[in-house]
């Protein structure tokens, strides 16, 4: 049983992050247009594309790739995920009004957690390639974990990076963890 002080409470836009209040503003916004265009049967998927919700999975998962080539295994592992739970807090909103609207099975959800997960999965292989990540995990098991910080730290941002190293020191493969933490490593 979910206890009250645990039940997501709706705020009034103007008590919502400002985050959040874009993103709503960017969901109404391309709901407006498709509405215009095409009438009450605008597809929601219409809807999610014209917010650029695949432009901005696209656009976090190029950071990944980007770490990939430029930085060393560890660092650039703990540097995605840190940057896709940044990503995944601020457009968690959004996430969920699409979600909820589309369905998780849809085609625009579907395609941006593909798209998510196998930057995920080359950021991973690359770490325990390198012996500094643990084997037995997965992209989805790490994907999984960033979600939970995501999630946990809604109410608390501020704890966000406390629990991203607990995380990545978890992960991490023998003698590898303290070098997670925040300006180590």
């Amino acid at each position: 049983m979910t206890r009250p002080s645990d039940q997501e409470v709706a705020r009034p836009a103007e008590q919502q992050r400002a985050d959040a209040r874009q993103n709503r503003a960017l969901l109404i916004s391309a709901a407006t247009a498709a509405f215009a265009e095409k009438g009450a049967d605008a597809p929601l998927e219409d809807i999610a594309r014209r917010a650029g919700v695949g432009i901005q999975v696209r656009d976090v998962c190029a950071q990944g790739d980007a770490l990939l080539a430029t930085d060393a295994p560890q660092q650039a592992f703990a540097a995605w995920a840190r940057a896709l739970t940044g990503y995944l807090v601020t457009k968690r909103g959004l996430s969920r009004a699409l979600i909820d609207a589309v369905g998780v099975e849809s085609e625009l959800i579907t395609s941006c957690w593909m798209t998510m997960r196998d930057t995920t999965e080359r950021l991973l292989e690359s770490a325990q390639r390198a012996g500094v990540i643990r084997p037995d995990v997965t992209a989805v098991d790490v994907m999984r974990l960033l979600h939970g910080v995501a999630v946990s730290s809604e109410k608390d941002p501020s704890r966000t990076d406390l629990l991203l190293s607990v995380m990545l020191d978890g992960l991490a493969a023998a003698g590898q963890g303290e070098a997670n933490r925040p300006g180590r490593g």
